[in-house]
C-alpha cells in the first residue's frame, strides 16, 4: 500500500488537478483553505497526514473513500472509535479477526 501523500497525489494527477486547485477546495476547520504548499509537504511525505477532518474533504474531492484513507493515515474513523469504545471487548476481537480473514482472502 502507497504512503498517504503518495496516494493523494496519485489521485489528484489522475483528475487533472494542480495543487493549487486541490488546495483551494479543502478547507480547515476555521473555514479557510489550507495551502498549496501545506499539500506539496503532505503529498510528498514530508508531513504526518492530516486530521480527519481534512481526510473527508480529501476523499470527497479524489472519489476515494474515507474510510481507506484514515487506514492509510494510520487511524481509525472516529465513529469506528466510539462503536469500539462501547463494545465488549470480545467483540471487538472478533471483529478484528474477521476482519483479518477477509483482507487475507485478497
Amino acid at each position: 500500500m502507497p504512503p498517504f501523500g503518495t496516494l493523494i497525489a496519485t489521485a489528484r494527477k489522475a483528475m487533472l488537478l494542480s495543487q493549487k486547485e486541490l488546495a483551494s477546495r479543502i478547507n480547515k476547520e476555521d473555514g479557510q483553505p489550507i495551502s498549496t504548499q501545506y499539500l506539496n509537504d503532505i503529498e510528498r511525505n514530508r508531513r504526518n497526514p492530516p486530521s480527519e477532518f481534512l481526510i473527508a474533504q480529501l476523499a470527497d474531492e479524489l472519489a476515494l473513500d474515507k474510510d481507506h484513507l484514515c487506514l492509510v493515515a494510520g487511524t481509525l474513523p472516529r465513529d469506528l472509535v466510539g462503536l469500539i469504545s462501547e463494545a465488549e471487548p470480545a467483540t471487538v476481537s472478533n471483529a478484528i479477526r474477521l476482519f483479518r480473514r477477509k483482507i487475507e482472502r485478497k
